[in-house]
């Protein structure tokens, strides 16, 4: 599947593994480029006579596609079945007990990852639509030719010679944060670039069915954690987690430029993190209870964050502490066991 219509040329690479490319394989501008934005995510090593004359290359447990240049894309791909990836995400995005995964289990790549989970949500939107969208009632004040809702009587008072009346009243509308995310998401998916034409195809036709309703505003992650839900907007849930999922995941971190396609970019290491938190939270044994990023005080100035903390739930006396890493297993260091033994010192140190 072509990622991009211009037919870039396309580098892979797995998450944790060290390969080398010849010179000619990798612009140079591209190579800055990846040096400068996506440090964080792939170590990388200029031609040089100690590399042979070779690029080197390192993915740091991100997996993902980054279009570097026009000329030349990343694609990162799991050290793990895809399968594995999914299973975290129903956990983690709280999609448990939407039956996808049978339909996606065929997937065998990112680019088909991507591509199937942005036709659901294209789908989900659309029978939304065909139902209706959520509607609500929001407070507008307007200057009219008539009165509508609560007139302002101190403005025509001040100013009789004006005509137009400031009246404030509340209208009933879909234009609401609720479906605002659902369009920014679709927008910001379209933008891209990673789905086929089908999927494309799709896309698009859910995203005009919400033009003309809902206005295209910026939305956030913490736009689709802190929503209310009823027995009028229930199935927005779900459509909000899937929101969420794109959101975290494909919005510009860096400036793009007039690149047309935007980097998709997952962290294992905190999808992993969170997974297990969000495990264990729905399957703890009764008695018991977890905490999720637990702060230890040490000093005035200084805490330990715990990632997770296995508690008594009756004495909420502490039972265990867990760390958890997601790594290759000959990265593991001293210090990943010192985070799990430092914490378990305080917290059994007497007060």
């Amino acid at each position: 599947m072509d990622i991009n219509p211009g037919n870039p040329r396309i580098i892979e690479l797995t998450e944790y593994e060290n390969k080398s490319f010849q010179i000619d394989e990798i612009p140079y501008s591209a190579g800055v480029e990846l040096c400068e934005k996506y440090k964080t995510q792939v170590d990388i090593e200029f031609p040089t006579h100690k590399t042979r004359q070779h690029w080197k290359l390192k993915a740091r447990g991100w997996v993902g596609y980054i279009p570097i240049t026009p000329e030349c894309h990343l694609k990162i791909n799991l050290k793990v079945p895809i399968q594995n990836l999914f299973g975290m995400l129903e956990y983690a995005y709280n999609l448990k007990g939407f039956c996808f995964l049978k339909g996606l289990m065929d997937c065998e790549s990112l680019d088909g990852f991507y591509n199937n989970l942005a036709q659901i949500l294209a789908y989900k939107v659309l029978e939304r639509c065909r139902k209706g969208l959520y509607r609500t009632y929001l407070p507008k004040t307007e200057q009219l030719s008539y009165v509508r809702g609560r007139l302002d009587v101190q403005q025509v008072i001040k100013q009789p010679w004006n005509i137009k009346l400031k009246c404030g009243y509340e209208e009933y509308t879909a234009d609401i944060k609720e479906n605002q995310i659902l369009a920014w998401t679709l927008y910001i998916i379209g933008r891209s670039s990673f789905c086929s034409e089908r999927i494309s195809s799709t896309i698009r036709k859910a995203y005009h069915a919400l033009q003309g309703l809902v206005t295209l505003q910026p939305c956030s992650v913490e736009d689709c954690i802190g929503i209310q839900y009823n027995r009028l907007n229930e199935d927005y849930r779900l459509l909000h987690n899937f929101c969420r999922l794109f959101l975290e995941n494909n919005s510009p971190s860096y400036e793009t430029g007039n690149y047309k396609t935007l980097p998709f970019l997952v962290n294992m290491a905190d999808l992993y993190e969170f997974f297990v938190a969000e495990w264990l939270k729905k399957n703890t044994p009764k008695g018991y209870c977890f905490k999720q990023q637990y702060s230890i005080k040490i000093s005035q100035n200084r805490h330990l964050i715990i990632d997770l903390l296995l508690s008594d739930a009756k004495t909420g006396k502490t039972i265990a502490v867990l760390d958890t890493k997601y790594k290759a297993l000959e990265q593991a260091v001293n210090t990943d066991i010192h985070q799990m033994i430092i914490p378990i010192l305080y917290e059994d140190a007497p007060n």
